[in-house]
């Protein structure tokens, strides 16, 4: 569509025309993830359309392992992205494969040794998808898991958002690592503050470490010991900010891992200066996918390339 919002098309005809770009948010952080060097797995249905096909490419280049290999007969899950006059994604969803998910068959696909579980924004949506998620999460926790968890809360995806708030504040309730927009918190409850949610999400039975992502403005993060902001990594050229979060969050999760950090009983101990840094890493992995079209995230030679400057 073009800036005067005209329908652009092919042949002289009044169409609109649209890229296909792979992603999600759980997609996106396993790539990022992968790129990053750490052995990633991805525990979603695929359809066996040719999406799907277009899903798994990314997936096998990046290295990461697809965890459910039977495809599913639903189409694959749409997102149509716009964006907003300051460059920030706005999404609309048509979903199917994503929640054709079985509890058996994914925790039979859960492997033995594992360091970390990140939830799913879409898995409290509907009662009968967080049941199921539920289980796999608990069955995570049994293998020794720290769970991290994205909301990207949608209210034009949920018909029922008390019950969507309940069904999210379960596994907000075994999240150590809890990572939100200011979007996100404004939709929750736009009364209360940052600083407020933050300290809320904390008191929690499992939180450790809350990083709240602000767009333009930067990023922030709370432990028990400490609190940081840190501003956004500009790329030379940009692209767009689609998947920008999800490689904010990839970039804090290996800055983690790398450290031993990445722990119920280490979090909490981040203070000032190590929170400083690692929002600071996160940020110059978010940027770099900024500068491409698309969630595009960058390999770890191209991060240490910027922080060595």
């Amino acid at each position: 569509m073009l800036p005067d919002g005209a329908l652009i098309g092919r042949d002289g005809e009044n169409q609109i025309v649209m890229t296909a770009h792979q992603g999600g948010s759980p997609y996106n952080c396993a790539i990022a993830l992968a790129k990053l060097g750490n052995a990633t797995g991805f525990l979603c249905p695929i359809s066996a359309d040719a999406f799907g096909d277009y899903l798994l490419g990314p997936l096998e280049a990046a290295g990461v392992k697809t965890l459910l290999t039977e495809r599913v007969k639903e189409y694959t899950t749409l997102a149509v992205v716009n964006f907003d006059a300051n460059h920030n994604a706005r999404y609309g969803f048509y979903r199917q494969a994503d929640g054709a998910i079985e509890a058996k068959s994914a925790i039979a696909a859960l492997p033995a040794d594992l360091k970390l579980y990140q939830i799913g924004g879409f898995c409290p949506i509907l009662p009968t998808e967080a049941a199921a998620w539920l289980e796999i999460v608990n069955a995570a926790i049994a293998r020794g898991a720290t769970i991290s968890i994205d909301p990207n809360v949608r209210p034009s995806l949920v018909d029922d958002f008390d019950g969507y708030k309940q069904r999210l504040s379960t596994f907000l309730d075994l999240a150590h690592l809890v990572k939100v927009s200011e979007e996100d918190l404004e939709a929750l409850d736009a009364s209360k503050s940052i600083e407020q949610h933050a300290a809320e999400l904390l008191s929690r039975p499992n939180c450790e470490l809350v990083v709240v992502t602000l767009g333009d403005k930067g990023s922030r993060a709370f432990t028990a010991a400490g609190k940081a902001t840190a501003s956004i990594y500009a790329p030379p050229v940009f692209g767009d900010t689609v998947g920008a979060g999800d490689s904010l969050m990839a970039g804090i999760l290996s800055w983690l891992d790398e450290r031993g950090l990445l722990k119920p009983g280490k979090l909490n101990t981040l203070g000032d200066g190590a929170l400083n840094d690692m929002l600071r890493f996160g940020a110059v992995v978010a940027g770099i996918n900024c500068g491409r079209k698309g969630c595009k995230p960058p390999t770890r030679a191209e991060v240490d390339a910027v922080l060595t400057k």
